[in-house]
């Protein structure tokens, strides 16, 4: 996958990276650590995030769809509109993650802490929520 000619490998190392608005469909980001990086309003759909590091990343707006965030770090992250309809969040960490007016519809957040979470007007319809922590949640 290239970004603006650069190559992006699985694991690739992008703290603090401003993808602002990226087309970033299907990609491979297998393991890549995204921490603290501006997501904000880039397309994400179908992208493999499988063990990312998204820590306090910023995804406000993001497109999500069916992405696969299977074990995910997306503490603190802000996901303020984004939508995740299908996404796979299985065993993803949303600790303290801000999630106000999310799509959530249709997401598999089985195992997934939501510990202390923002979920104020976030639309869980036929989410699978089986074993999800929900303790401490802001506004839900």
């Amino acid at each position: 996958m290239n970004i603006n000619g650069y190559e992006i490998k699985p694991g690739a190392d992008l703290r603090g990276a401003n993808l602002y608005g990226a087309s970033l469909w299907g990609a491979n980001l297998r393991g890549a650590y995204l921490e603290g990086a501006n997501l904000s309003g880039a397309n994400l759909s179908g992208a493999d995030l499988y063990c990312a590091n998204l820590n306090c990343a910023n995804l406000n707006g993001a497109i999500l769809w069916y992405a696969i965030l299977k074990d995910a770090d997306l503490s603190g992250a802000d996901l303020r509109g984004a939508d995740l309809e299908g996404a796979n969040l299985k065993g993803a960490d949303l600790k303290g993650a801000d999630l106000y007016c999310a799509n959530l519809e249709g997401a598999n957040l089985e195992d997934a802490n939501l510990k202390d979470a923002n979920l104020e007007d976030a639309d869980f319809r036929n989410a699978n929520l089986k074993g999800t922590i929900l303790e401490g949640l802001i506004n839900s």
